[in-house]
């Protein structure tokens, strides 16, 4: 484990966290990604991360959205739902349901992706690998009635 990352996780399982990181780091990520051409993201200094690009589902319109996710091998990526630990599901994940095909901003590269939630005995696995890769889900969860949605992203 880095030096810090123990720390980052114990903070971010915090409600202070909860209340300010959703304003705070995906301003941050949205800035960095921009001036650096889509090769750096502040965030994925401690965990991976895409910008996320779905079109929203009142609008229409094309919606970036820097996320942490959880590669996989063969090339998918998990996406969890956590809004942090807040209520409600955070927008993103209701644009996906809407208008599954998307695109992901990888390491500076644009791909096409489909996104399908997870349900069932293939969630509980997605789960437990999310708890095993990032602990402070259990604090998110635990904190709100919903079931956090999780995603993934496959290759178009």
């Amino acid at each position: 484990m880095p030096p810090g990352l123990r720390m980052v996780q114990k903070v971010s399982s915090t409600r202070t966290f909860a209340r300010v990181a959703p304003h705070l780091i995906p301003a941050l990520d949205r800035a960095v990604h921009r001036l650096t051409r889509g090769k750096v993201l502040l965030s994925a200094q401690m965990l991976p991360g895409v910008i996320l690009t779905a079109t929203g589902a009142r609008s229409g319109q094309p919606r970036r959205t820097p996320l942490a996710c959880m590669p996989e091998e063969g090339g998918s990526w998990l996406l969890i739902g956590s809004n942090f630990g807040r209520p409600g599901h955070p927008a993103w994940t209701g644009n996906l349901l809407k208008q599954p095909e998307a695109q992901v901003s990888w390491r500076g590269t644009d791909i096409a992706v489909r996104a399908r939630l997870l349900t069932g005995e293939e969630r509980e696995r997605a789960w437990r690998a999310a708890l095993a890769f990032w602990p402070p889900c259990a604090a998110y969860q635990a904190r709100v009635e919903r079931e956090i949605r999780l995603f993934r992203l496959e290759r178009r």
